[in-house]
């Protein structure tokens, strides 16, 4: 990626709350999207659910565009960055697709909650955010809390868990795109480019052999589940990160594992762990300490 060129203009102050408001909306959306990801991943591949989520999204952005009066707001001047940023969003949301239905669903929020800690260093180098100590110690704190759900060491590394390690980098990476498309590009752009790019993909990898899997009449409210649950996702992350720097809104996603460990306890009877529970405690703390330092220091800067 390049250094995005540097700015004469003073920096907008950031909006810690009403991002912490959209990042909450994005917990949900995306916690809704494991589940239905889980009960899709013995009928569909990876790359088929993923065209027809991105089929079906398309057709959803394209109508709330037209509604809206927004659908001139999509341009191609960024087409680069938009395709570079759907190119690792693709791999990660496969990746994090298979891994949902091979693994235990806390430990794949688990090991995607790696994913602001790569967020700060990248936004430190590539988007002029500084790196400061309690960012630094919230980070920290974050990946013990992370070590102390996953336990390494008390059972073998699994294809599972590598994919939703490498998930979280590509994620990573997609926000960081994402924080520089939202200089210059509108959330209706965005996400136009988001469906369309990811559909043409998915139907490349999935008509490779000539072949695609049509859902089961069964599977169709999953499949709109997962559609409709991912644009929510990405329009309340967009806006989140809009709202402040990647490095702060990231981390609030932590609240992710609490949720998920429990609807997997009640739905598939996967068990609460005590490190799960402790873990989560701390990474809360690390979340409510960079959230609470980023939202004072934007008050003495207003």
């Amino acid at each position: 990626m390049d250094t995005p060129p540097a700015s004469s203009a003073p920096a907008p102050a950031s909006n810690v709350p009403l991002a912490a408001l959209w990042m909450t909306g994005a917990v949900v959306a995306f916690s809704s999207m494991a589940i239905a990801g889980r009960e899709l991943s013995t009928s569909l591949s990876t790359f088929e659910l993923m065209t027809y989520r991105s089929m079906i999204g398309l057709v959803l952005v394209v109508g709330v565009g037209a509604i809206a009066g927004t659908l001139r707001q999509i341009r191609a001047n960024r087409l680069r960055d938009h395709t570079l940023r759907n190119i690792f969003h693709f791999t990660g949301q496969n990746l994090w697709f298979w891994a949902v239905g091979v693994i235990p669903l806390a430990q794949v929020f688990a090991l995607e909650f790696t994913s602001p800690l790569w967020v700060m260093v990248l936004a430190a180098l590539f988007l002029g955010e500084r790196l400061t100590w309690v960012k630094a110690l919230a980070g920290l704190a974050g990946f013990i809390g992370v070590l102390i759900v996953l336990q390494p060491g008390s059972a073998p590394l699994s294809p599972g868990m590598a994919a939703a390690a490498a998930a979280a980098v590509a994620f990573a990476i997609t926000a960081i795109f994402t924080k520089r498309l939202t200089r210059d590009q509108t959330i209706t752009c965005i996400l136009f480019w988001l469906t369309l790019i990811q559909l043409i993909l998915g139907l490349a990898f999935c008509l490779y052999d000539g072949t695609m899997a049509w859902p089961a009449a069964s599977a169709w409210p999953w499949v709109v589940t997962v559609a409709v649950s991912g644009l929510v996702a990405h329009f309340s992350l967009t806006n989140a990160i809009a709202l402040a720097p990647a490095s702060v809104v990231m981390p609030i996603d932590f609240i992710r594992l609490p949720v998920i460990a429990s609807l997997a306890f009640i739905l598939y009877g996967e068990p609460v762990e005590f490190a799960v529970i402790l873990g989560a405690a701390l990474i809360f703390g690390a979340n409510y300490l960079n959230v609470l330092t980023e939202h004072r220091r934007s008050r003495a800067a207003r």
